[in-house]
């Protein structure tokens, strides 16, 4: 079979790229006759870096700027193994594991990854989060939105609201809220090129020019969320100077509380490029990803600090609304009925948690310390305290999706199963291989006759659904749209 013909790239990027790079050009352009790596990141809120590597059946070898990044070979084809489905990783290339990686996330804060669609960098941030703090994860596409949000769902993710709102409107319900702000702003995805020929052909100088001013636009936005202190990470893509240390020169100019924050992230990036005339914005504390300097694609990050000092979250600050979502913001939200409603089916769920599937006091101490059960409808979920109240926003996930009152039954999601890990629940079985492939296609299998009910069902220790046990059988609640009819194993 004849070798498939690679797009050329546009030459008004060639001429240009030829004048920012000098002598490095050549190196520059051989790169894109090379291979492109391919990367996964495990997800330390399921597992550990030491287990990780013990139970993949991979061959990785690590990413240098984070330690849960990880090379493979495209031939073992990770994205199709069971354990990507169950959220054990994931997929994402290489150098966009930088930009969470300069943003430092940590337990306890709340953050906002303002342009997040699929997922990669807000689940990134999740795990630093160790489940603790709100993380607000937005994307202003619907379609994108959604899958954004299922991938937070898949990680296992229980802090997280994700939100289908632009920045502007964003903006006005979260002013100066966030400890910390990723930008991961859409671009000419220059720096994309050798993975993804779509963005050869959408490119343009005049898409450049209209990915800098609205990058400008959603600067300005993600600065009126961020607390006095607080830090924000402007990242890309692309090797445009006019959407990087353009951008980034025209932003410290019009608000001068903010300046360049070097990122620690080892010696492995290029400084920025002071564009002639403006040396004084010190871009040299930018860095750059060049796909002839490491294994990765193109890439740009700016770490800003906003001036002042970032105080602690006030409890009355935080909690807009009541902890207890059962008493008092049900009363002045709706009338008696409604309040006993959702009474009714948070006080299901809760007993449904700890009289069926024996869940742990541990997780109960949690969620009661960390959030509220609150529903929507039938539905009923679970809120991380920081959140605002959700009255006017687009939220597509308003946080950890616990179930369904069924009139007098409830039944868990699949959300609260990936969440959940064996050691946290009295119901659990271990799937054998076999029996993981036909849970995952959505099949029945046989068990103990002596097992009844709801149960927690994992492979390798590893969370992968629920499934209800009677009469020797195992009934499939793997939902439908997962199903797969062949799986890795």
């Amino acid at each position: 079979m004849a070798e498939e013909k690679k797009a050329a790239l546009p030459q008004a990027f060639t001429e240009r790229m030829r004048k920012m790079l000098g002598e490095e050009y050549e190196d520059f352009l051989a790169a894109y006759e090379k291979e492109r790596w391919y990367g996964l990141r495990l997800n330390p809120l399921k597992t550990d870096k030491e287990t990780f590597l013990r139970r993949m059946p991979f061959t990785l070898e690590s990413v240098k700027w984070t330690e849960e990044g990880f090379y493979y070979r495209p031939e073992q084809q990770p994205g199709k193994h069971l354990f990507h489905e169950i959220g054990v990783y994931y997929i994402q290339e290489p150098s966009a594991m930088s930009a969470a990686e300069a943003l430092l996330p940590a337990p306890g804060e709340r953050i906002l990854d303002l342009c997040a669609a699929p997922g990669g960098k807000s689940t990134q941030i999740a795990g630093k989060m160790r489940g603790e703090g709100l993380l607000v994860s937005n994307e202003i596409i619907s379609g994108r939105a959604k899958i954004l949000s299922q991938n937070i769902e898949r990680m296992g993710i229980a802090n997280t609201v994700v939100c289908n709102e632009t920045p502007e409107r964003l903006a006005a319900f979260f002013p100066s809220f966030f400890d910390k702000i990723l930008v991961d702003a859409p671009c000419s995805g220059e720096g994309m090129f050798r993975k993804d020929e779509t963005a050869i052909n959408e490119w343009s100088p005049e898409h450049v020019k209209m990915c800098a001013q609205r990058q400008r636009s959603i600067l300005e936005q993600a600065a009126c969320m961020l607390k006095p202190g607080g830090t924000l990470v402007y990242s890309t893509c692309t090797f445009s100077e006019e959407e990087n240390e353009g951008v980034i020169e025209d932003f410290l100019k019009e608000h001068p509380a903010f300046s360049i924050e070097k990122a620690e992230l080892g010696r492995f990036f290029a400084p920025g490029r002071s564009r002639t005339g403006s040396p004084a914005c010190r871009i040299e504390h930018t860095m750059r990803l060049w796909p002839h300097k490491l294994a990765g694609e193109g890439h740009f990050i700016a770490k800003l600090k906003k001036a002042g000092t970032l105080l602690p979250d006030l409890p009355d600050a935080c909690e807009r609304r009541p902890a207890d979502s059962q008493d008092a913001r049900a009363k002045k939200e709706a009338g008696r009925k409604k309040e006993k409603k959702q009474s009714d089916s948070i006080g299901l769920c809760r007993g449904f948690l700890r009289e069926e599937l024996g869940l742990s006091e541990a997780v109960f101490e949690k969620f009661d310390k960390g959030g509220s059960f609150v529903t929507f409808g039938e539905q009923v979920y679970w809120m991380p305290r920081q959140m605002i109240p959700l009255e006017g926003l687009k939220v597509i996930r308003p946080g950890l999706h616990l179930g369904t009152d069924k009139k007098m039954r409830f039944e868990p999601s699949h959300a609260l199963a990936l969440y959940l890990s064996g050691e946290t629940v009295r119901q659990r079985y271990e799937m054998t291989g076999e029996q993981a492939e036909r849970y995952l296609r959505g099949e029945t299998f046989a068990c103990d006759d002596k097992l009844k009910g709801w149960m927690l069902l994992t492979i390798e220790g590893f969370s992968a659904g629920f499934g209800k046990a009677g009469n020797g059988q195992m009934k499939n609640h793997y939902p439908k749209g997962l199903r797969k009819e062949r799986t890795l194993f």
